[in-house]
């Protein structure tokens, strides 16, 4: 026997060429309901909500403990259908074209009811996939009939934070630091590096410059490598998890001995590099680019600087202007803070907790933590 509920889809449209929503944005779309024989619906509705949760378990022993926590950000519900004894809020009760109550006797074919909601203006993180945590914002639909099991559809829906004024200070930020290396055994002399970037804060697709002074007063000639990594940390019942990799590296040219350069690298930001991740009280997504000098039968002397990736949908200006000018920014990429599309008002949020109040477990980590 067919069953009388043939599908129950729900969809929302995406019109601009942008592949994800940001705050304030408007997200249309419909609930389809496909039936086969006329029935009589106690409830249909469609909800709209965002969340974060972060799940692991780990074995101590003989025992499995189990790690988890959750933060909703908002959830809003649209009746179409509402249930005869239930007490819903009028103004979550949606009316068809006409502007006419949606009748519960559904007949045979196909009915569409369409819908509206808004992306609140708080702050919020952007949606994420990790490896034991997520963020989602999604639609949700859910048919509810007497002596039958629930009918429900989801979809998940992306979004990008935006920028908000509290950011651009660290993201305008130049950073700079340096390292020298005495050589022993197999090598002699030093060698030293003095490294900058522009600004903290880069835009997926854009270009990532670093400068670099070497000096290599030693015996065997060196390389300038480069690597972009992420860190994921995932937060519950007081324990922290981490979960590293390196994205991609590159090689410069090699240095001779006895040799010092200035040399430039523009590292390009992939386009679908995910946005970090520090607005969220229970998880972190973190870059790194990381200037190491390759020295035969030595360690590496390194130097690391934390970088922040911002979507490209929360900054159209910016990212129209690239690749920046001196003469437009400034020396290090500083930009009049008017360009950026933020809120007048930011919100508060609580903010992760420093890593030192957590406890560390062992994860399974692609190439080990780094700091």
């Amino acid at each position: 026997m067919p069953s009388t509920v043939q599908s129950l889809k729900v969809t929302y449209n995406n019109d601009s060429e942008k592949n994800a929503f940001t705050n304030g944005d408007t997200v249309t779309g419909q609930v389809t309901l496909e039936v086969t024989k006329d029935f009589k619906a106690e409830s249909l509705y469609v909800k709209f909500k965002g969340k974060a949760e972060v799940l692991w378990t780990e074995r101590h022993g003989q025992t499995t403990v189990t790690y988890h926590s959750k933060d909703k950000y908002f959830s809003i519900t649209h009746y179409f259908i509402r249930d005869e004894d239930a007490t819903v809020d009028e103004q979550s009760l949606l009316t068809n074209h006409h502007g006419q109550t949606y009748g519960n006797l559904l007949a045979t074919g196909t009915h569409v009811f369409p819908f509206t909601f808004q992306f609140p203006l708080q702050e919020m993180p952007s949606s994420f996939t990790g490896s034991v945590g997520k963020i989602v914002y999604l639609l949700e639909t859910k048919l509810n009939r007497s002596m039958r099991i629930r009918t429900k559809d989801t979809i998940k829906i992306p979004f990008v934070t935006q920028v908000v004024p509290t950011m651009l200070q660290e993201i305008m930020t130049p950073q700079h630091d340096s390292k020298d290396k005495k050589l022993h055994l197999f090598n002699s002399g030093t060698v030293a590096m003095d490294v900058k970037i522009e600004k903290s804060g880069f835009i997926q697709g854009e270009g990532l410059k670093v400068v670099a002074t070497i000096q290599n007063n030693s015996t065997r000639e060196i390389k300038p490598k480069y690597c972009i990594y992420r860190k994921h940390s995932f937060f519950a019942r007081g324990k922290r998890r981490l979960d590293t990799k390196d994205l991609f590296k590159e090689v410069g040219e090699p240095i001779p001995p006895s040799a010092s350069q200035t040399v430039e690298r523009v590292i390009t930001i992939p386009h679908d590099l995910e946005p970090s991740i520090l607005n969220c009280s229970i998880l972190k997504a973190e870059y790194r680019v990381r200037v190491y000098l390759d020295v035969k039968y030595a360690s590496d002397p390194e130097i690391k600087f934390p970088i922040i990736i911002l979507g490209a949908l929360t900054a159209p200006t910016v990212a129209a202007s690239l690749p920046y000018t001196e003469s437009e920014f400034g020396p290090f990429g500083y930009q009049n803070p008017a360009a950026w599309g933020m809120f007048s008002q930011p919100q508060s949020y609580d903010p992760p907790p420093p890593y030192e109040a957590y406890g560390m477990y062992p994860s399974l980590m692609d190439n080990g933590g780094k700091p």
